[in-house]
């Protein structure tokens, strides 16, 4: 029968923590959704509500090869988790929004 060794290289793996992300500092976020009118003015106003005085410079679009979907992306200077986490959900909100990477 086979027996399943945990050794201490597993044990270190599964103790790391990720990488903790120093605030504040830039965060580029690609937010993914259909494609539809409105998509870019709604997305950056949450951005703005979020993010206020973000370098709309930074924002970056792309179509999905039938159309159907779009992406954008933009870079934002992130304050802290709380700000992100709020951002995610207040994106996710507008039901534009497929996901938020």
């Amino acid at each position: 029968m086979n027996e399943l060794r945990v050794t201490d290289r597993d044990k270190a793996v599964q103790e790391q923590e990720p990488p903790k992300i120093e605030f504040p500092c830039d965060y580029p976020i690609k937010v993914l959704g259909r494609s539809t009118e409105d998509f870019v003015l709604v997305i950056t106003e949450v951005v703005e509500r979020h993010a206020p005085g973000f370098d709309q410079e930074s924002l970056t679009l792309q179509a999905s090869r039938k159309g159907t979907f779009v992406s954008l992306r933009v870079t934002i200077t992130a304050t802290g988790p709380e700000q992100l986490d709020a951002l995610h959900q207040d994106l996710l909100a507008t039901g534009l929004v497929q996901m938020v990477i």
